[in-house]
């Protein structure tokens, strides 16, 4: 397939896919008139690479880890590398699912305040809570919106 299919159907640029090429991720054929042509193959490797970019691995790790994709080579050094990644991701999944789960926290609190028709704002402390009786408590016994 050529370049502008290969795109199309990983939805990203031309210009990703010629990045690609250039850091060694993705190699293509040339048709005599010198265009790209990728095998179906090229989708899925697109698709990785992707992902491992989403997950913050510079180009370097995703050339470093491809060969074991693909043939199933392993040296100790990359089993070591990958499983650093894959720790480095869990430590990301949790701090993003602990911020999910406080912002539901400000969402609930903020809309019961909004239901009863007051502001739900956590000031300076050294102003007064805005939202009255409609937020819980903080540790200090004021209304409180659970935002710091």
């Amino acid at each position: 397939m050529r370049i502008g299919e290969l795109a199309s159907r990983v939805g990203v640029s031309v210009r990703a896919l010629r990045y690609y090429e250039e850091q060694d991720l993705l190699a293509s054929a040339r048709s005599p008139s010198g265009q790209r042509q990728y095998p179906d193959s090229a989708v899925d490797r697109v698709q990785l690479i992707q992902q491992l970019y989403s997950a913050g691995l510079p180009s370097r790790a995703v050339l470093e880890l491809l060969p074991c994709v693909e043939t199933g080579d392993v040296t100790p050094a990359l089993l070591d590398r990958l499983s650093a990644e894959r720790d480095r991701i869990d430590t990301q999944v949790s701090t993003l699912v602990k911020t999910r789960d406080r912002l539901d926290t400000i969402i609930t609190t903020a809309s019961t305040a909004r239901s009863a028709g007051r502001p739900c704002l956590r000031r300076a402390a050294h102003l007064p809570q805005a939202c009255g009786s409609a937020c819980p408590p903080d540790a200090d016994g004021r209304p409180s919106a659970g935002v710091t």
